[in-house]
């Protein structure tokens, strides 16, 4: 584990207190550029592997997308998900401060004010999902239902079709 391992993030602490098994799995960040090297570091499917995406509605509310690292959010499904009628993606410079968290390292749970949030259904093709823990170099696993009911998300249909 890296000595930045040795800090609990507000993810990690929300997670564990909840009381629903959780799993914290370390990588070396500078290792993975990317989601999809992410879940080749862990050893995992890249399906079962959830980046965390922020968006700010044409309402000018913020939301926040799970999607599978292999990948991509379409913003017309995000958007009828949302009840919004376009939503586009917020630029990296504004992810701190509005979350707490840096690119790469964002995670559902934990963020500096909660969001509408709402997570590709494939996740319930899978018993545990993967996601950020909160910094580069730490992922979270637990089941897809645990990870619903602790952000207060929705599952729905996100990706898009190619």
């Amino acid at each position: 584990m890296s000595r930045s391992g040795d800090k609990k993030t507000n993810a990690q602490r929300e997670a564990e207190a909840s009381g629903h098994p959780v799993k914290a799995l370390t990588y070396d960040p500078s290792a993975a550029l990317g989601g999809t090297e992410v879940a080749a570091l862990l050893g995992e499917d890249p399906d079962a592997v959830f980046k965390t995406l922020v968006t700010q509605g044409r309402t000018g509310g913020h939301l926040v997308f799970m999607v599978p690292v292999s990948g991509e959010l379409d913003l017309k499904r995000a958007a009828q998900a949302a009840g919004e009628k376009a939503v586009a993606m917020i630029h990296q410079r504004e992810l701190l401060p509005l979350t707490g968290y840096v690119h790469g390292g964002c995670s559902p749970l934990g963020m500096r004010h909660p969001f509408p949030t709402f997570i590709d259904e494939t996740a319930l093709l899978y018993d545990q999902v993967f996601f950020s823990g909160g910094r580069r170099g730490l992922q979270l696993r637990m089941s897809p239902e645990h990870l619903a009911q602790l952000a207060d998300a929705r599952f729905c249909d996100l990706l898009c079709r190619r």
